[in-house]
């Protein structure tokens, strides 16, 4: 597998049925350093996993990098495309009682937005 990553949104502000209905988006207008460092280093056809925060705390759907444009190293423009909901949404309760998140930032480091995983993790996720 190529590499993956978990992109964290609020539902409110834009749910994965949004990127459903618009197949494409830019992924922009992340701030914490270390989140655009992981958004920096996507390379296209990286898989993706796309985590609804807020009251539902899942990860809820699948994606892919289309391109990643990193002119802008404070503000990295990645275009990603829409894949399928998850046969089973994974709930961050689900995922912190997983022993393979003991060490990742989506555990440790709660606010991170953008976050890499392990292909054992995006299997897990994705129910692979």
């Amino acid at each position: 597998m190529s590499e993956a990553y978990l992109l964290k949104t609020e539902p409110s502000e834009y749910s994965f049925a949004d990127l459903q209905r618009d197949r494409i988006t830019i992924w922009d207008g992340v701030s914490n350093p270390t989140a655009v460092k992981n958004l920096r280093e996507m390379t296209p056809g990286a898989q993706l996993i796309i985590y609804e925060t807020g009251e539902r705390r899942s990860a809820v759907g699948t994606a892919a990098v289309e391109s990643v444009d990193a002119s802008d190293p404070k503000n990295p423009r990645v275009k990603i495309k829409a894949g399928k909901p998850l046969a089973k949404t994974v709930t961050l309760a689900e995922i912190k009682a997983n022993k393979l998140f003991v060490d990742s930032p989506l555990v440790r480091i709660g606010r991170l937005s953008v976050v890499p995983l392990t292909s054992a993790q995006h299997k897990f996720l994705t129910g692979g």
